[in-house]
């Protein structure tokens, strides 16, 4: 008995230590395999010795509260629902009765308040007793009705999910794998769980609404009743299907041939009484209730070897490791390759060249290494970065361990630092791609901004890389002395300053007329005070031009460039004036080139139809597209490129 009780209390500490890692530092020292391993064998402890203690996680739900948000008490306790990966055990659930199968999403869970017809809060779920006010970062949701028909009081309950498409498209700008978020779910509790809610509305965080928690009218006793209310109030509802215990197997089996290719992150399903009053009349236990059940998939692993450990740098320094292994078929298709994250897991896996490792998809997408077999572990750690082969060091982040490069001058650092200075909305330097970068980076010739203008002196070397040649060389330089002339937002974009995109950048620069002396030296006070910037990016920006190795480097390039003045030309004629942009162009090249008008005329694009859009932009106004009925249900004008250049004179 001492035996268990010392194990369960380990176990307790392990899992304890990686849900808060995850949750409140998203950071991963586990994969959700190894999780749900531990998790059951506590489980399997506690029902055998007939003791639970306090702090376990089977009675506590996830710690997920920040010290810098301000706290707020649910009136009822959120529950976690229990969970089974047994089809019978659903078709047991719901017995004779109907029921609803929804996916279950893989987010943050958000509590929505409307009082007058207004969204009046956004509360996380928090440890479930208490959550965090982010209501002004839920106004920046991408779906989020801020106004509704219904006067009364509503609260609902959603998960706030990035999804998969916004997430890779995030990931294909950030380039090299190793500076890539992680997962959707993180990325999305990082973006709503902060004090800026301008990062917030530029990662299309999105809300699907899975219950109706309260109401001050009558509404029916179904639960897809109301499900099919809400969605007449402008809410996305979680997906459903009706079920009984008749056709419960084929519905689970289409969802898991669906989930494959599902935009929006899910790790399982949910099934959960139509009838409300029927479930609410089952209680609940000290952890679930008992109207829903949670149905996760059985993970599909198979055996296979590793081959080799592929360690990728990124542009900050950080080294992650990438497990590389004989090709497995899962869940449809070909896997080869996983990431492992850090070096404490990897460390963790005892992981050896040659071991035989099991694999699976987390949620049937993602590559994981389920488990190591044989436990080498004679992996070597390395001591130099793979890019550049300077010293690396073992860095301790909260509790877990990350391997670093030291060189600040390293290539593979400086080729995402020159990629984003180069590319179109930046210094707009055509034919120059990362190949050729890499090879200007590793040739020596390319160290700093400035270089870029210093080209010339190695013409005759360019010339001869591998099928480069001269006219190629002088379209180059051609386009290199066309960068020479640059606006002030695309400029202050090109240097990679944290968190000023192209847009930011054009807030910043049209608040103090593009007075470029004035934007180099910004106090925090004037940064913060200006809407869309905030006091999290005024620091990162202060703290950049602070940076002497990065104000020396400015001060080279700003004696090779030349800011052009856009102030004199321009007019503030779509000042407070959101759009968005749908179909074919007539007057632009290029949805980017209409984008930039907008917003040197002082107006804003958004990605999606809302209640604080003024205007959708579509040529054909006729047009019986998803934006343009929801524009017309929103009683929002729609307007062709014509009348708004007139619009803009």
């Amino acid at each position: 008995m001492d035996d268990k009780i010392k194990r369960m209390k380990e176990l307790i500490s392990i899992l304890n230590k990686a849900s808060e890692l995850y949750y409140q530092k998203n950071t991963t020292i586990m994969t959700d395999y190894e999780y749900d391993r531990l998790y059951d064998e506590l489980v399997a402890i506690e029902q055998e010795t007939n003791m639970t203690l306090s702090n376990s996680p089977t009675i506590n739900v996830e710690p997920e509260i920040s010290n810098t948000l301000e706290h707020v008490e649910h009136p009822s306790p959120m529950l976690s629902l229990s969970k089974t990966k047994s089809i019978s055990d659903l078709e047991s659930f719901i017995g004779d009765k109907d029921g609803l199968l929804s996916w279950k999403l893989d987010g943050l869970t958000i509590v929505l308040t409307y009082e007058n017809g207004k969204l009046i809060s956004g509360v996380t779920r928090g440890n479930g007793i208490i959550g965090e006010l982010v209501t002004e970062n839920v106004k920046r949701f991408k779906n989020i009705p801020l106004n509704i028909s219904f006067k009364g009081r509503l609260v609902l309950r959603g998960e706030a999910i990035i999804k998969y498409s916004d997430f890779e498209k995030m990931n294909e700008e950030l380039g090299d794998g190793s500076s890539q978020y992680k997962n959707p779910r993180n990325l999305c509790s990082g973006s709503v769980r902060q004090l800026d809610s301008s990062i917030t509305a530029k990662r299309n965080v999105n809300c699907i609404i899975f219950a109706l928690i309260e109401c001050s009218k009558e509404l029916s006793n179904s639960k897809s009743d109301n499900y099919e209310w809400l969605k007449t109030l402008g809410f996305e509802v979680v997906e459903y299907q009706k079920v009984n215990k008749n056709n419960m197997e084929e519905k689970v089996l289409e969802y898991k041939e669906k989930v494959i290719h599902y935009d929006i992150p899910s790790d399982g399903l949910v099934l959960t009484y139509d009838d409300i009053k029927y479930g609410n009349s089952l209680g609940r236990t000290a952890k679930f209730p008992r109207h829903s059940i949670a149905f996760k998939w059985k993970d599909e692993t198979m055996q296979t070897t590793l081959r080799s450990i592929d360690w990728m740098v990124s542009r900050t320094g950080l080294i992650n490791p990438v497990a590389v292994f004989d090709p497995v078929e899962l869940e449809g298709t070909t896997v080869s390759r996983a990431s492992v994250h850090n070096v404490s897991i990897l460390q963790g896996l005892k992981l050896g060249i040659g071991d035989q490792i099991l694999v699976y998809k987390a949620n049937m997408i993602i590559p994981q290494i389920a488990d190591n077999i044989t436990k080498s572990n004679n992996l070597e750690i390395p001591s130099y970065c793979p890019k550049c082969h300077a010293p690396t060091q073992i860095l301790d982040t909260t509790d877990v361990k990350y391997l670093y490069c030291m060189n600040k001058y390293c290539p593979a650092k400086l080729i995402k630092k020159m990629s984003l200075f180069v590319s179109r909305n930046a210094m707009d330097v055509e034919g120059l791609s990362d190949n050729l970068l890499t090879k200007l980076i590793e040739e020596g010739m390319l160290k700093k901004y400035s270089d870029l203008y210093n080209l010339n002196k190695y013409k005759d070397e360019i010339i001869n890389f591998n099928r480069f040649g001269e006219k190629a060389y002088d379209n180059l330089n051609n386009s290199i002395e066309k960068s020479r002339n640059v606006k002030l937002a695309n400029f202050l974009y090109s240097l990679g300053i944290p968190d000023i995109g192209l847009s930011r950048a054009k807030i910043i620069c049209n608040h103090f007329n593009n007075d470029k002396n004035k934007v180099f030296n910004l106090s925090f006070e004037e940064l913060s005070n200006i809407d869309g910037v905030g006091e999290v990016i005024a620091q990162e920006w202060i703290d950049t031009f602070n940076n002497e190795e990065f104000l020396n480097e400015l001060n080279l390039l700003l004696k090779e460039i030349n800011i052009i003045s856009t102030s004199s030309n321009l007019n503030n004629s779509l000042n407070n004036l959101n759009f968005v942009i749908t179909g074919s162009l007539n007057n632009f090249d290029n949805r980017d080139l209409l984008i930039e008008y907008i917003e040197d005329h002082g107006g804003k694009v958004l990605k999606s139809i809302t209640s604080n859009v003024n205007y959708l932009i579509n040529n054909d106004i006729n047009s019986t597209s998803t934006k343009n009925k929801k524009a017309k249900e929103l009683e929002i004008k729609i307007i062709s490129e014509d009348e708004l250049l007139n619009m803009s004179k």
